[in-house]
C-alpha cells in the first residue's frame, strides 16, 4: 500500500460486550466514544459519525480562519460555525453558518468566506477520496 504524510490516525473499537453501537475512539491521546441515537437502537452514549463528520469539519473551518487572520493581523474575534447534514433524493448536502465577532469589513469578510470554502476538510469531502479497506 502507498504512504503519503500521515495527518491523522484513529482506531475504532466496538467491544462485544458494549451496549449495541457504543464505539470506543481512540485519536491519538484522546478518547471519544460515538454511539447512534436511542431511536435508531443506540444508547445515545455519544454523538453519531455523521456528527463526528460535521464537527471535523466545522473543527477545521474554525481553526483555518483563525490562522488566516492571524497572518494578516485581523482582528477576527470568536469564530462559531454552526454545521448541518440532511440526505436529500439528490445525495448528501451540508449546510455551514459561520459567524465572526471581529470587526471585518465587507473584503475582509468575502475573502474569509473565499477561505471556508477551501478549508483543507472541505476541499477532501467536495472531491471525494479513495477510501482502501482490509478486512483481517
Amino acid at each position: 500500500m502507498e504512504h503519503g504524510k500521515l495527518v491523522a490516525a484513529v482506531t475504532v473499537v466496538g467491544e462485544a460486550d458494549a451496549p449495541n453501537y457504543v464505539q470506543k475512539i481512540q485519536a491519538e491521546k484522546h478518547a471519544l466514544l460515538a454511539d447512534e441515537h436511542a431511536a435508531l437502537g443506540g444508547a445515545d452514549a455519544g454523538p453519531n459519525p455523521f456528527a463526528y463528520l460535521l464537527s471535523g469539519l466545522g473543527a477545521c473551518t474554525s481553526i483555518t480562519l483563525r490562522m488566516y487572520a492571524g497572518r494578516k493581523g485581523w482582528r477576527l474575534g470568536g469564530v462559531t460555525v454552526r454545521l448541518k447534514l440532511f440526505r436529500e433524493e439528490t445525495g448528501i448536502r451540508v449546510e455551514r453558518e459561520v459567524a465572526v465577532g471581529g470587526e471585518l469589513d465587507d473584503d475582509q469578510r468575502a475573502r474569509l468566506a473565499d477561505i471556508c470554502e477551501r478549508t483543507p476538510v472541505t476541499m477532501v469531502l467536495k472531491s471525494g477520496m479513495e477510501i482502501r479497506t482490509t478486512l483481517e
